[in-house]
């Protein structure tokens, strides 16, 4: 994800939209909106979101149908998304949102530093396991390449700086007589 990644907002009501905006500009993210399921599927599948706010029930595609088809995509089945819903949780909601791998369900109307504190533990966490798995790629890279020009002659080996420590044979140096110690 990249450091501009931004924060979807995602509600069918104009002034739901607003008012959500207006709680997370503080935090300084990058945030976008959307209307419908069918224009948050796009905009996640375009790139570029860290942290997905999504209400539950909308018309047409609803929040849980959008949960569901991220998480079965590679390049989104691990953006974090907190569901919103006005109509209150029941048992069966939230058992269907967290089987989903959300990570939070919030009813609305939502307490604004609640909110702000929730979205950037989640989109700063999000960043950092992205940048983690980069840095594992790339030290795999290394190892590999590594390997590769690991046939090679070997180097000499360095004096250990302890006199005491007798040098290092290099591979394949095993002809049956030991290194006297230099001790």
């Amino acid at each position: 994800m990249p450091s501009d990644a931004k924060i979807l907002i995602v509600d069918d009501h104009e002034d739901t939209l607003y008012a959500l905006e207006s709680t997370l500009a503080p935090l300084g993210y990058r945030l976008s909106r959307a209307t419908s399921g069918d224009e948050a599927l796009k905009q996640v599948l375009r790139g570029q979101v860290g942290l997905l706010l999504l209400d539950v029930r909308m018309p047409g595609v609803s929040g849980l149908d959008v949960v569901r088809y991220m998480r079965r995509l590679e390049q989104t089945q691990h953006i974090p998304v907190v569901l919103l819903t006005g109509f209150g949780t029941d048992h069966e909601l939230t058992s269907t949102a967290f089987g989903l791998g959300v990570a939070d369900l919030i009813t609305k109307p939502v307490d604004p530093w609640a909110l702000r504190t929730k979205v950037r533990y989640l989109y700063d966490a999000h960043r950092r396991q992205l940048l983690l798995q980069e840095e594992i790629r790339e030290l795999r890279a290394l190892v590999k390449n590594h390997g590769e020009t690991h046939d090679r002659p070997a180097r000499p080996a360095l004096p250990h700086p302890d006199t005491r420590v007798p040098l290092q044979r290099a591979e394949g140096a095993h002809h049956g007589s030991l290194e006297q110690d230099r001790t």
